[in-house]
């Protein structure tokens, strides 16, 4: 079905070429057969008049210049004609042959008839539109050149008084007339065929490259297409979405502009293209890829497709079908949970009113205290799972509402206020779920609060407008940041590098951050911790 509907279309084209594609060509052909025309007759002019050339003109030198002075103005306004493109150019080569075939004739004659050699140039005339016009009607040029050349040989017999005709080259030139015209004919058929041809596959190559186009389009990878210099040649609209550029992908966009990290990985590839490459989260747009470098030419590493596999579906995925078979078991079974853990904990509470408890059975009811409050939290955190749909997007004044969020934390957490530096400029507003937001800042500070050095300024707080009007909320903290073997399972549920923790305040964060159509991600830094929340802003 693909390769049916171009072939139909490229014989249409085809028919269509030789008229539209071509025409500029003839044209410029033809212009160029009377600049050659021009300068032919000036130089007869100049060799008649200043050099006194016994040939040309010898029977009658002054009519044999007006003559070539008409001949010459003809030449101009036929270029002006062609300028004009008008009449069309079949019927220009028809009236410019016929007087090149008269003209020629006269100064012929006033020059002493055959001998003189001016009817050679007929020849030239005759190549060149056969040449120009493809081969049609050059045979009947060549007969109107011979039947010119032997009126013209008669002629100067009857009216030259002791001229003997020449009938014998008269016969000879004619012959070669047909002889040019009739190889003229063939050059002009084979021309065209192969131009047609050339026409085809060029047609051919453009479907081709169309179709190409259109399957590298709704490709659900993204592809770039890089050159030696790092520029970007081509891509589809995946790999920008990929990338997610503030600038639109363009021929000359640069890939260490437009995505540095990709653009270093690709550096690491031409220097060892064995290295095998972990997932790469590109930052502006939060994406998960796998990044796939093929050489365009061979082993040369000049030009290279890369394609950009974005795991981000798939491990969503992944991790759906992963909840799915454990929610179902993990939410049925929380609130039954919760009642035994309600009763180990009512029991602890009694045991550590007994005043002759003694130390051993102390320290294992602090153990008993510690687990059930990380049961009941993780409980908690379950049951948080199914707020996820449940959005009620309003508009939110960061400052007024953070201000709030970090006096409720530092209160509840038993923190000094001091520890945070929060710089939120009064004009922003959010669009956000106000108990989403809440939830996901209480987990990022919780988490920034366990790593940071708890110095003062150590969580740091801030709102900006981001290049696509959109607000980024950022939590900065100056701990030792997450190692980069960490980063691409820091979302998942359940992974954690504390003890203590239960892996999924980030995953939850996240998953209320997509409900809002915001998102989250970590920004990569040399030292601290820095979750980036992007979301809508009015």
């Amino acid at each position: 079905m693909i390769s049916s509907a171009p072939q139909s279309n490229s014989r249409q084209l085809a028919s269509d070429l030789p008229e539209d594609t071509l025409s500029k060509q003839f044209w410029r052909s033809l212009f160029y057969f009377n600049v050659y025309r021009v300068m032919m007759v000036v130089v007869i002019i100049t060799i008649t008049w200043m050099m006194h050339d016994p040939v040309f003109g010898s029977h009658n030198p002054q009519f044999f210049l007006y003559v070539a002075l008409i001949y010459l103005l003809f030449g101009g306004i036929s270029m002006l004609l062609i300028r004009l493109r008008f009449p069309r150019i079949n019927w220009q080569i028809a009236i410019q042959i016929f007087c090149d075939v008269l003209f020629i004739s006269i100064l012929m004659h006033f020059s002493g008839g055959i001998q003189s050699g001016l009817g050679l140039l007929l020849l030239v005339s005759l190549a060149a539109a056969g040449l120009i016009s493809r081969g049609r009607l050059v045979l009947f040029y060549a007969a109107i050149a011979s039947i010119g050349i032997l009126l013209e040989e008669s002629y100067t017999l009857l009216n030259v008084e002791g001229y003997q005709a020449h009938y014998l080259q008269a016969g000879l030139l004619s012959t070669g007339y047909f002889a040019v015209a009739w190889l003229v004919h063939k050059l002009a058929k084979h021309t065209a065929a192969s131009e047609q041809l050339a026409i085809q596959r060029g047609i051919d190559l453009a479907n081709m490259a169309e179709i190409n186009q259109l399957v590298i389009q709704d490709m659900q990878d993204g592809v770039l297409v890089v050159n030696s210099t790092g520029e970007i040649q081509q891509h589809n609209l995946h790999a920008e979405k990929i990338i997610c550029s503030s600038q639109e992908l363009n021929a000359k966009s640069n890939l260490a502009v437009q995505a540095p990290l990709l653009s270093k990985r690709l550096e690491s590839w031409r220097k060892d293209s064995g290295t095998n490459f972990d997932l790469l989260r590109i930052p502006e747009s939060n994406a998960l890829i796998r990044t796939r470098f093929v050489p365009v030419r061979g082993e040369s590493k000049a030009s290279v497709v890369i394609f950009l596999e974005d795991m981000s579906h798939i491990q969503a995925q992944a991790q759906q079908l992963k909840l799915a078979a454990l929610g179902r078991l993990t939410v049925n079974i929380a609130h039954e949970i919760r009642n035994p853990l309600s009763s180990i904990s009512h029991a602890y509470e009694l045991l550590e009113e007994d005043s002759n408890i003694v130390s051993t059975h102390s320290r294992l009811l602090r153990i008993i205290r510690d687990n059930t409050k990380r049961i009941n939290k993780i409980v908690k955190n379950v049951l948080q799972l199914n707020r996820r749909d449940q959005v009620v997007l309003e508009d939110i004044h960061a400052s007024d509402f953070i201000g709030s969020f970090v006096d409720e934390f530092c209160y509840t957490e038993k923190i000094n206020s001091n520890a945070f530096s929060i710089d939120i400029p009064n004009h922003h507003i959010l669009k956000f779920d106000g108990g989403h937001l809440n939830q996901i800042l209480w987990n990022l500070c919780n988490n920034a609060w366990r790593h940071c050095r708890k110095q003062s300024g150590s969580i740091q707080l801030t709102v900006t407008k981001g290049s696509d009007s959109r607000i980024h909320l950022d939590v900065i903290d100056d701990g030792p940041g997450i190692e980069s073997s960490a980063l691409n399972n820091l979302f998942e549920p359940f992974f954690t590098t504390v003890v203590s923790g239960t892996g999924l305040g980030l995953y939850i964060a996240r998953e209320m951050c997509e409900a809002n159509s915001a998102s989250l991600f970590y920004l990569e830094k040399p030292v601290g911790g820095h979750f980036r929340v992007v979301c809508r802003g009015n």
